[in-house]
């Protein structure tokens, strides 16, 4: 008789969130699990009841914790699911634990070219496939050719591009299926050129974006025919504080962590930035960050 699988991730109870996300705010998980694997995931979540709630974290970016942290189970798969492999000369499969920039250096290596802009994404792959990301002109899902996701029973299915709604930074599938790993088709180019461009937005993300500073990257999207960042420095934003939450004034459409912020001076600032750009422009901002967790008080 076959031996019961053990799990071999970790478990954390009463999990604090904040160092799992770049803003470096957030409650506590009632339970935090690593997976040692696709096949340790896989097993961990068929032993879940069925109505565990359930969230899934990569590097935390793009992402608020409220004060009073998430309730059921937490999912991180940053630092776990980090398979990247080239399967073909043209096809990348990517685990959604990997980097974004470790991608776009991966691909200019064995000289294919097209997601250069990765290199400047501060996040995993999980959730660049969630949201669409993209920077410079490039959009993820553009090279996306099949997906593969997990239910919360465990099993593992193969999905293609058709079966998904894809937007600007808004993907929908199937309910209660999470990604695990992607298909990129690239294009054969230049390596070496691929590398010095990527180089070259990463200098010009330092000049223009805070950078070593906790912040979530962009917190708006970009509504259409305009920047979320000229938007608010034209509403005299630049720099507007609530506690320790601060408008970055190096670039408007981040918000930065100057200290021990709380999330809800966080999301307080979001809402006087979104309040303001309305009545000053008659345009709505829209997040492009999430919330999840559950509020406390600023």
């Amino acid at each position: 008789m076959p031996a019961k699988p053990k799990l071999r991730g970790r478990c954390h109870f009463a999990e604090p969130l904040a160092p799992y996300t770049t803003w470096r705010v957030g409650g506590v998980a009632d339970r935090l699990y690593q997976p040692a694997d696709v096949a340790d995931l896989g097993f961990f979540l068929s032993q879940l009841s069925t109505d565990e709630p359930l969230f899934w974290l990569g590097l935390g970016s793009n992402l608020l914790v409220r004060d009073r942290g998430i309730r059921g189970t937490v999912i991180a798969t940053h630092g776990a699911l980090q398979e990247l492999s080239l399967i073909d000369p043209q096809t990348l499969r990517v685990e959604v634990g990997v980097p974004c920039a470790k991608v776009a250096r991966f691909s200019a290596y064995h000289n294919l070219c097209g997601i250069e802009f990765l290199a400047g994404i501060p996040g995993v792959m999980g959730g660049a496939l969630a949201m669409n990301a993209g920077a410079w002109g490039g959009e993820l899902w553009s090279y996306v050719t099949v997906v593969e996701t997990i239910d919360r029973y465990g099993e593992i299915r193969k999905r293609q591009v058709g079966e998904y709604e894809i937007g600007y930074r808004s993907v929908k599938g199937p309910d209660e299926e999470w990604f695990i790993a992607a298909y990129l088709r690239l294009k054969p180019g230049d390596g070496k050129a691929a590398l010095k461009y990527m180089r070259e937005l990463l200098v010009r993300r330092s000049q223009t974006q805070p950078t070593g500073v906790p912040s979530c990257g962009s917190v708006f999207r970009n509504p259409p025919g305009d920047f979320a960042a000229r938007l608010i420095e034209a509403a005299g934003l630049k720099g507007m504080r609530l506690g320790a939450a601060l408008v970055s004034p190096k670039h408007a459409n981040f918000i930065i962590n100057t200290g021990n912020a709380k999330a809800a001076e966080l999301e307080g600032l979001i809402r006087r930035v979104i309040e303001t750009v309305e009545r000053v422009h008659s345009v709505q901002l829209l997040p492009e960050v999430r919330f999840v967790g559950e509020h406390g008080k600023c």
